[in-house]
């Protein structure tokens, strides 16, 4: 069948989505974990040292339980099935809480700029008591265990708000990564530059990530059509092997969080009756769910070569040089 290929890939609408939510649940409640871990071991570890610089660091954790909260309840809200409100669906839930998950990250990455700047100006000896680097370590083990457990998810679900979660947790990955070398810098090698260094490099990396983060939530609140490959892939699902399908045109595509809408005209020979056009139709639409489970789909079947234009030409002239009829 000319559809077999790509079914592995990962993406939005390429699983159910009670799959799809499942997969970003276990993301987003590890998240969750690590998040109330970190903050309840640096809130006893502040109480019995009085550290300035780990109240600090507990509030930081604070706020990231907060944001990893909003994600875990956005992709859920996501997943849920349309209502009599919502008739398309909750998708793009995620793709707000990628926005703010941006927000975030962006502003880690404007503290860190500001740090790295400072530090490189001014130099600092970093002084950390054992427990304060006990904590750091913890953070650092327990952060990258969460990241892998996210990029795996990401890559299942193409998931905007895990996305953005996981661009927050990477921000306190660099950060503690700087804090480390300045630690090594200044206690062993006298560099006491070291430490601005990475954070300067880190905070530029971070601001990137935002921005792409940022993009692509974006991209689906502005109902963006989907990659050119994907667009493709579709249209070769939609003809299949039915000689009878004669063009594809008006194709429209977009996603929503865990879902992708998919609408097209199918021109079919005008002599046909509906029973077999609606036939077809069907036929069509099981190709593109066997790869799309999460796609909601609406196919319009046009007589080639005997039906008139109609629909709102706004709409007609956005979906470029398609075959009309």
């Amino acid at each position: 069948m000319p559809h077999d290929h790509h079914h592995d890939a990962g993406g939005p609408g390429r699983l159910a989505p009670a799959e799809a939510r499942r997969v970003t649940g276990i993301a987003t409640s590890a998240s969750v974990a690590v998040a109330v871990i970190l903050v309840v071991t640096k809130a006893v570890v502040w109480y019995l040292s009085g550290s300035v610089a780990l109240l600090a660091s507990l509030a930081d954790s604070a706020l990231d339980l907060t944001a990893s909260l909003t994600v875990l309840f956005a992709v859920r809200y996501a997943a849920e099935p349309a209502d009599a409100e919502h008739r398309f669906g909750h998708g793009k839930a995620e793709a707000f809480a990628g926005v703010m998950q941006a927000i975030f990250v962006a502003a880690s990455a404007a503290l860190l700029l500001r740090e790295g700047v400072q530090h490189l100006i001014e130099p600092v000896a970093i002084r950390a008591s054992g427990w304060a680097l006990a904590v750091m370590v913890l953070s650092l083990v327990l952060t990258i265990g969460l990241v892998i457990i996210q990029t795996r998810a990401v890559d299942q679900t193409g998931s905007i708000a895990v996305e953005g979660d996981r661009a927050h947790y990477f921000s306190d990955l660099g950060a503690n990564l700087a804090v480390m070398a300045g630690i090594a810098g200044s206690v062993w090698l006298g560099w006491l530059w070291l430490d601005a260094a990475v954070a300067l490099a880190v905070a530029v990396w971070l601001g990137i990530t935002a921005w792409g983060v940022a993009k692509g939530a974006l991209d689906q609140l502005m109902d963006r059509e989907l990659p050119d490959e994907e667009r493709e892939r579709i249209r070769h699902l939609a003809l299949g092997d039915d000689p009878r399908i004669v063009d594809v045109h008006q194709l429209r595509t977009r996603a929503s969080g865990p879902l992708v809408h998919i609408q097209f005209h199918l021109g079919l020979p005008a002599d046909l009756s509906l029973r077999e056009a609606h036939e077809i139709e069907v036929g069509c639409e099981r190709r593109l769910l066997a790869v799309y489970p999460a796609a909601d789909i609406i196919i319009h079947a046009d007589p080639h070569g005997e039906a008139e234009p109609h629909g709102a030409e706004f709409f007609r002239a956005a979906s470029g040089p398609d075959p009309e009829h």
